[in-house]
């Protein structure tokens, strides 16, 4: 089975701009096609900026709204799977919002839809509803991904939980801030060592309103390295997702296997 090449997107787009975080996804779409990638993660909130305050209600759309449409015409245009964050309005619920992110396929069609299940702070939690579905999944390149977002990776039990439901790929689009450089710097190749996966965590990057994201996008593999990271800029990152080399690292990995559940009963 070929890997996967995987881009992320590391930026903050246009604060509020819709069309024109559109107009950049489709960019770096074309980028990343050129690179020969298979699929493009952009960030938590990408199709709207983060620090957006009340206007996050006037911008949120349906899971099938007009911009999951454009991205679905970015990615069949491109030829490659794009994953992005954006604010989902429930339109079953009325004025419930989530923190959403979700995959569409290179035939345009929607691959995986994901709920932030872990709200951060006072923005998040005034805004938007937490999910309550903590492991989504779906095949892409002979691989199974998953998706959750930024501060959901910070709890191990969400990375295990993939883990044991057979996640090879699991994506993060992310908006970390200073001073919380070590989650992508330790926390986030831990995550995919302990748990033998690729993780990949797109993120934001400099200031917008009274947040200072702090980029370091990373790819790591099943070894804990980091098989790609960006600096603090914008930028477009590219690594390899090898099935070959996470089937052999899972084989002399006994994580999984030593584990005694019986005995993480108290833990929940």
């Amino acid at each position: 089975m070929p890997a996967l090449r995987t881009a992320l997107l590391q930026s903050s787009g246009e604060l509020g701009d819709v069309a024109a975080n559109l107009k950049i996804l489709d960019e770096a779409a074309a980028r990343a096609a050129a690179a020969g990638a298979g699929v493009l993660l952009a960030p938590e909130l990408f199709l709207t900026g983060y620090a957006i305050g009340a206007d996050i209600a006037r911008l949120a759309e349906p899971v099938d709204g007009p911009s999951a449409r454009a991205v679905a015409a970015i990615a069949v245009r491109h030829g490659l799977a794009v994953g992005y964050g954006y604010p989902e309005r429930d339109t079953e619920r009325h004025g419930v919002l989530y923190n959403s992110a979700q995959l569409i396929g290179a035939d345009g069609v929607p691959l995986v839809q994901y709920r932030k299940t872990h709200l951060f702070g006072g923005f998040e939690t005034q805004w938007f509803t937490p999910g309550d579905q903590p492991v989504v999944q779906a095949e892409l390149g002979g691989l199974t991904v998953g998706m959750m977002i930024c501060y959901d990776v910070e709890f191990p039990e969400n990375v295990r939980a993939h883990a044991l439901a057979g996640t090879d790929l699991l994506l993060v689009p992310t908006a970390l801030m200073h001073p919380a450089e070590v989650v992508p710097l330790s926390v986030v190749p831990v995550r995919a060592f302990e748990n033998q996966l690729y993780l990949a965590y797109a993120n934001r990057t400099g200031p917008e309103g009274d947040f200072e994201f702090v980029g370091l996008s990373t790819l790591a593999g099943p070894d804990g390295t980091a098989r790609a990271r960006a600096g603090r800029g914008e930028e477009l990152v590219i690594g390899d997702v090898d099935p070959a080399f996470l089937a052999a690292s899972r084989q002399e990995n006994p994580y999984l296997r030593d584990r005694r559940p019986g005995l993480y009963g108290p833990l929940v």
